[in-house]
Formats: structure tokens, sequence, C-alpha cells
């Protein structure tokens, strides 16, 4: 039984198994002597005990007492220099660092700079960013100017104005360790990465009014649509001439259209695995993809963009949502958007993750709600795979290509619903860069 088919049979006992393994993370830093350590003092005290007093044997005893030893100097030692290490550190740490504008994926230096403390006796001083979180953190030692520099590597897109470390001075043994956390102001914004996208067809809202024809416009287009008299049709619809060679009465009314917006509404939803969603609506609206007037917003803000440099900072500051725990996929911000910008007749393009969520409940409920058509676009990283394995995978990897057909089967069912609802749904694979219609055909 694989540990997911566990994890849905007893949900209990794995959340309480993860809430252990968070506390534990979480005191782990505080305690000054590290597994290694206590395996050391615990096979020591064993020894000193069974050996060194009740045989007498003055070899374990000597041996274990050095070992208890240099584990007790090596916890005050590291202990004391945390200390002073700390103090020294507060300075530094509430000067602020320089604006960063980084993306995701890609390593940044911070200008954070600290010396490189040669004088400390056997032990080595390091440390990483853990607020905001998934940030990979290296320290190099620049030979030159003798000094420790940061470089961080986003693993998604944020919007801060601080970051936390969590700095650790440990022994050369690692037998102990001293960690404290210390925050700093730095205005920091990551984007998301666009991938291989290099081009999306446009995308511009719909609304009612003469053009195209469809069923979900209002009946305002051009007067196509013939029908018999009914009473309380007006006389300006008859159709005078066919009535003066056959005697019925007809009348022709204006057919169901729609037209593209001179305004397109667009908005990022966030959720699980919605980072390529992200990068797909960082690429529409730097590239002109939403047309020449858009109005855009995300979810995590009240506020709405019509640039680009206005949008980018709305999309950094909706992972917040995404990471938040509460999973009840409300999703009033999308609401508050449309009806603050088009009201009842809102017609809006939808950037959403290419996974089952509680969104898509949310996002139905809204299109219930709203008479205006949608446009959702659903944003993938592995389409690519799970569309050309070739055969000697399908071949050779059985399970991998049943996983890529499961993944596949899920979006086609997601595209599905998302189309039953009434939305028009586009998929774009980051990786690729290729656009899908909710056929899979490429657009």
């Amino acid at each position: 039984m694989s540990h997911i088919d566990l994890a849905s049979r007893y949900p209990g006992i794995f959340s309480n198994w993860r809430r252990l393994q968070q506390r534990t993370r979480r005191l782990q830093p505080h305690i000054p002597i590290t597994t290694t350590g206590v395996l050391i003092l615990i096979a020591s005290l064993a020894a000193l005990r069974g050996f060194g007093y009740q045989r007498m044997d003055l070899v374990v005893f000597a041996l274990t007492v050095c070992a208890l030893s240099i584990v007790l100097v090596s916890a005050v030692m590291v202990t004391v220099t945390g200390l002073l290490l700390r103090r020294r550190l507060a300075a530094t740490m509430n000067t602020p660092l320089p604006a960063l504008q980084a993306e995701a994926g890609y390593a940044n230096e911070t200008a954070l700079q600290l010396s490189g403390h040669s004088w400390l006796p056997m032990m080595s001083l390091e440390w990483q960013v853990v607020a905001p979180s998934r940030m990979t953190t290296r320290v190099e030692f620049d030979p030159d100017s003798g000094q420790l520099e940061e470089i961080i590597v986003p693993g998604h897109r944020c919007l801060g104005t601080q970051v936390t470390r969590l700095f650790t001075i440990r022994d050369v043994l690692g037998l102990c360790r001293f960690s404290w956390r210390m925050t700093q102001p730095m205005s920091l914004m990551v984007l998301p990465r666009t991938g291989n996208l290099r081009h999306l067809p446009l995308l511009r809202s719909m609304d009612s009014e003469d053009g195209i024809p469809d069923m979900r416009g209002k009946p305002e287009g051009d007067r196509m649509d013939i029908r018999r008299y009914a009473p309380g049709d007006s006389v300006r619809d008859i159709m005078w001439r066919v009535y003066a060679r056959n005697r019925h009465l007809n009348v022709r009314l204006p057919e169901k259209s729609m037209f593209q917006a001179d305004r397109t509404l667009a908005y990022l939803l966030s959720g699980e695995s919605d980072e390529a969603a992200a990068g797909v609506a960082r690429f529409a609206v730097t590239n002109g993809a939403l047309g020449d007037t858009w109005i855009f917003g995300a979810d995590g803000s009240l506020e709405v963009a019509r640039t680009a440099n206005a949008a980018l900072p709305l999309i950094c500051g909706s992972w917040q949502t995404a990471e938040r725990d509460d999973k009840s996929g409300n999703n009033g911000s999308l609401d508050h958007f449309l009806l603050s910008q088009a009201g009842n007749q809102a017609a809006c393009i939808v950037f959403a993750p290419a996974l089952t969520g509680a969104w898509v409940q949310s996002l139905t409920t809204t299109m219930r709600k709203f008479s205006g058509p949608f446009t959702v676009v659903l944003a993938t990283d592995d389409l690519s795979q799970q569309t050309s394995a070739p055969w000697w995978q399908r071949l050779l990897y059985e399970p991998d290509y049943q996983q890529y057909g499961s993944g596949l089967t899920e979006l086609q069912s997601l595209a599905a619903k998302l189309t039953g609802a009434g939305a028009r749904v586009l998929i774009v694979d980051r990786q690729s860069g290729q656009t899908f219609d909710q056929g899979l055909k490429r657009v």
C-alpha cells in the first residue's frame, strides 16, 4: 500500500505525525547539542557507568571523561560565541538592504556581506533565509575582500518588505550548535518564471454587443433572427414585404452576439501549484497579450493595475494567498473585482492552475453570478511530457507513463467541467511554450 493510500485511510495519524515533525523542527535550532552529540553523551555515560566505575577500567574511564569534556566544552564555547555574534550582528541586521527584484529559479546576490570571523576557534558560521519560504541560500567566501557573501535562489514568486534568516554556529566535529533568527528590512520582489513562453494568442474579453454571434450574448446584434409574430411584438419589427407576398406576419429580431471589448479584464487565481499560472499571467501583461487597454487583479489584494509595472507586484503578492492554511476556497476577491469594474455584465480572463482544487467550485459559483462570458487560462509545466511521451518510454517506463496519463485525464476532466459551466478554456504549457484548446489541440 502506498504512502498516499495510507494517508487517505488514516488521516488523523498522519496529521499528528506531521504536527510532531513541525514542532520538532521548531525546537531543534534551540537545542545546543546535536543528535550526534546526544548519542555520544549517552554512550559515554553508559560506558563510564558500566566499565569505568563498576569494572574500574581506567582506559574506558579516561576515554569517556575526554568525550564528555569535549562535548561540554564545545557546547559552552558554541553558546558563548553565538551570543557574542548575535550581539555583533544586531546593528547590521537593523540596516536595510537595497531593494532586490529577482526571478524565481535564478541566483541573486542580496548585498549582505559579513566578515569571515577567522578568530572563531574550530567553529563555523552559516545561515539561511527562512522567510520568505522555499528560499535556497548559499554563503560564499570572497578571498579579495575576506567577506562572506549571501546568494539566494528563490523557489517561487514572493513579495515582502523584510527577510528573516536563521544563523547557526557549530563546531567542526558536529557535536554542538547555537542558532538564532534575525529579521532585516529589505524590499524583495521575486517574479515567477515565464519558462519557454515566446508568444500567446491575443486574450481579449468578449462583451455583450453587436459583433460575433454567440448564444451567451445579449440580443443586441444584427437583425438576423426571424420568427412568427406574437402579441406584444413591435410593429416596427414586422417584415411587411414578406406579409405582402404570403400574408404571414413575421418579425425580424436582433441575434445574440458579442464583440471584443475595448477594455480587457484579467484576474489571477491563487491555489496549489499556481506558479505556472503566475508565470503565464506575467508574460501576458508584459508582452501585450491582453491588448492595449486592460485591467488586472489578483488574489490577495483588492487593488487593480492598468500597467505592467503595477501588475507585477499584484502577481508576486498573490503567493501569500496561495500559501495560507485556509483551504475554504473563498473567492470573494474575484467577485469584488468584477463588481467594481463592470457590474453583473462583467466578462473576464482568469489565469488558474491546471490542478483541481477549491478554486474550481468558487469559480463556477462566480460564473453563475455574472452573465458575462469567461475565458479560463489553465497553466501547467508538464503537459508536453504528458502528450508526447515516446514509444520507448511507454514501453520501458510504464508506471511513469500511467502517471502522465492520469494527470492528462485529470486536466481533460477539469477543462470539460469549466467548459460545461460556460467558460472558454485555453491550456498553456510553460515549459514548452505551447497553447492548447480544451480538446488539447494546438492553438
